[in-house]
Order: structure tokens, then sequence, then C-alpha cells
């Protein structure tokens, strides 16, 4: 057994090299790429009780107990996922099974289907804790949950959509050319605020005119989840850039606006 398992590892770079293999890396990284888009696009509409057939507050109806800890190990299993196969140590184990120019592209499927999970199996805690009455005001809190999930796309722009959900690595090895190596940049939103993709996610999911118990749920577990992401995230990034990250850190706020002079 110890013998097969060696000979079929021996012979990944191989399969991973043959034409086949990187016409099929492809689609599955287009594929993966449209399952992480169809999610997003869900969550919004999840998120905002919008167009999608279940939202944060429809679904089974089930006691608080049950609503609290199925949502609870709902959104345990997504941070799990989530935060342990972003970690270089991990990375190092997994491309050893999975192809490396398909390794992102299978964290982003798989990421995708944890929260498509999520939207289905969750249960609706209706109670409502606060309410804005004023329908200009509610207006304004609905752009506000609008601008960031704008935001939320624009950063990711900014720092290689592609590349950040798999598409690229799987074009690049199609192709037979060399992923660049990674280098430090701050564009735009980035010279203000270190992590805008995780404020604008926490501004769209706690802008909301009517605030359930379950959307209170959803929008403080995320909160202090990306709050555990970016140590972790600022951990290996440390690691990756050295000084250069850690005098960005000096200068820039984490999720507050700000900028000291250098």
């Amino acid at each position: 057994m110890t013998q097969v398992h060696t000979d079929v590892r021996s012979a990944g770079p191989a399969v991973a090299g043959s034409r086949a293999f990187k016409f099929l890396a492809f689609l599955y990284g287009i594929v993966a790429y449209l399952v992480f888009l169809a999610t997003i696009l869900y969550a919004i509409g999840f998120v905002m009780g919008l167009v999608v057939p279940k939202s944060i507050d429809t679904g089974t109806d089930s006691s608080t107990v049950e609503a609290l800890v199925v949502n609870l190990l709902l959104m345990a299993l997504f941070a799990v996922q989530h935060s342990v196969m972003a970690r270089q140590r991990f990375k190092a184990w997994w491309t050893q099974y999975v192809p490396r120019p398909v390794e992102r592209s299978t964290y982003v499927l798989f990421a995708s289907l944890s929260l498509l999970l999520l939207f289905w199996q969750w249960r609706p805690m209706p109670a409502i804790v606060w309410e804005i009455e004023d329908p200009d005001f509610a207006a304004a809190i609905v752009t506000l949950s609008f601008a960031g999930w704008v935001l939320v796309f624009t950063s990711t722009y900014l720092i290689n959509h592609f590349e950040l959900f798999g598409l690229s690595q799987v074009t690049n090895h199609l192709v037979d050319k060399e992923s660049p190596p990674p280098r430090f940049r701050t564009p735009l939103f980035y010279q203000f605020v270190r992590h805008p993709l995780y404020l604008g996610f926490i501004i769209a999911v706690w802008a909301a005119p009517t605030m359930t118990v379950g959307h209170l749920l959803f929008a403080t577990v995320i909160t202090l989840y990306i709050l555990i992401g970016i140590a972790l995230e600022e951990r290996d990034l440390v690691a990756a850039f050295g000084d250069e990250y850690r005098q960005y850190k000096q200068r820039v706020g984490m999720l507050i606006p700000w900028r000291r002079s250098a």
C-alpha cells in the first residue's frame, strides 16, 4: 500500500503537466469561480432579504435553542474550513495531494459550498432587535449596506480578483506561464485601511434597517471571525513581507480608515 501511494505521488508532476490535465484544471477553475460568484450574489440577497427564496429571516421554524445551536455550528464549519485551508502549513500539506494550480480553486469551491450549506440550513430567529420606521433613514441604511458590498468587490479587484479566486492560476497553467511572485502593494483603499474587503463585509452585515436576533447573531459571529482571520492573515503577511508589512501596520489602520505620515 505504501509503495502504491508513493508511486502515485511521484507521478503527480507528469500528470499535472499534461495538456489534458491543464485543460481540465482550467475548466475546474472556471466552475469553481462560477460557484463562488453565484454564492456571493446569493449572500447579498440572503443578508439583505432581497430576491432570493431563502433569506436570513426566513426558513424552517424551530425553537430558539435549536436555531442557535444549528446556526452556530454552520458558522463554525465555515470558519474552520475557511481559516484552516488558508494557512500556509495546510497548503504545504494539501498540495502534496491536490495539484498546486488548482489549490486555490479548490479552496474557493469548498468555501462556497460551506456557505451554500449555511444558507440552506440556516434557522431564522425572527425576534426584532431594532427596526427603523422612518423610510428615508431606512433607505439610507440599505444604501450603506450596498456600499459595503461594493467595497468588498472593489477591494478584490484592487488586489487581483482573478488570482484571489483561482482563475489566474489555472489560466497561467493552461498557457505554460509562470505565476509572478507575490509582491506587497497598497492600491487606493489600502492606502487608508489595511483590510477594506473585511471592512466592506462588516458594513454590509451590520447596516440593516430591521435587525432580528438571527441577523444580529450572524453579524456578530462574522465580525468576530473577521477579527480572528485578520490576526492569522497578518501573521502570514509579516512572514511573507517582513518589515515592509510591519511598517505598513504602523502607518495604516486595520479597519478604521486613518493614515499616519511616514
